[in-house]
């Protein structure tokens, strides 16, 4: 890089961060600097955090995420429902006399626990994955909101003066 050029675009960032937020750009906090610099280097800030996210996802996390998403689905719930309609109708109506688990279905409920205590840390390490998505969505909406108001502020001044 052209060390003229970074003198400049130095003191245009300084002189811009002084004018249009009142302070030196040395005192703003990092992503204030960093919009301001990608305000001086005419760079978008948008970019797709979806993409960027699922991409550094491993196996486990994106089976954790589609686990979620079943367990918090109707069908999921629905299914369950009718499964356990089933396992009391064929325990006490079909096989009444040679149940393999007879009311009150003890069997089933070792199953249900086990299956519960599986399902709940993976859910949990879901829904920690989204909070972590979402706390990154709103320091991007931030940058790009700050970016939008500074720009804004620099085309109002453009045209009163």
């Amino acid at each position: 890089m052209n060390p003229i050029k970074e003198i400049d675009m130095n003191s245009d960032l300084q002189r811009l961060a002084e004018r249009l937020l009142n302070q030196g750009a040395g005192s703003l906090p990092e992503r204030d600097q960093k919009v301001l610099n990608r305000i001086a280097k005419r760079a978008h800030i948008s970019r797709d955090l979806e993409q960027e996210f699922s991409a550094q996802l491993t196996f486990g996390e994106r089976l954790s995420d589609r686990v979620a998403e079943i367990d918090g689905s109707w069908g999921f719930i629905i299914g369950l429902g009718a499964f356990l309609v089933v396992w009391a109708i064929f325990n006490s109506i079909i096989l009444a006399t040679n149940a393999f688990d007879p009311y009150p279905y003890i069997f089933l409920n070792l199953l249900l626990s086990m299956i519960a205590a599986i399902q709940a840390p993976v859910i949990m390490m879901s829904q920690n994955r989204q909070a972590e998505k979402g706390r990154l969505a709103v320091s991007h909406d931030y940058e790009v909101n700050l970016k939008a108001e500074i720009e804004i502020m620099a085309l109002h001044e453009k045209l009163v003066d």
